[in-house]
């Protein structure tokens, strides 16, 4: 399995207008993720940006926006999608280890994000 790195996706964090801050979800297209294991031609186990996390689901999915932050547990974030697989020829435990494969990196991400803004 390979990770991807998408580095264009648009920010989902939290801006300042004065003294409110607002959450704006940025356009949400097929290039939307920052982490992506491919499980086929046609569908992938994405992490993208989420209001204060990052969210991980399929990267095609028939009920839209069904996922779970990357901190849950490989097998309940499985278990919360797997409903929008779309290929039954890819195995369930492909999808797990794809998942945890962009937890990996959600984790690695995070940390770098949190040591950045310390500073």
């Amino acid at each position: 399995m390979e990770l991807q790195i998408n580095s264009n996706v648009q920010d989902a964090s939290p801006k300042k207008i004065g003294k409110i801050t607002v959450l704006i979800t940025p356009p949400i297209d097929e290039d939307f993720w920052i982490f992506r294991v491919p499980l086929s031609d046609k569908q992938a186990i994405v992490g993208f940006p989420k209001f204060f996390t990052i969210g991980i689901g399929f990267q095609v999915e028939e009920d839209w926006n069904t996922n779970l932050p990357y901190t849950a547990d490989a097998k309940k974030i499985f278990n919360h999608i797997s409903h929008n697989k779309g290929d039954d020829s890819i195995s369930d435990a492909d999808c797990i280890a794809a998942i945890r494969i962009v937890q990996e990196a959600a984790t690695k991400y995070q940390e770098i994000k949190t040591q950045k803004t310390a500073q």
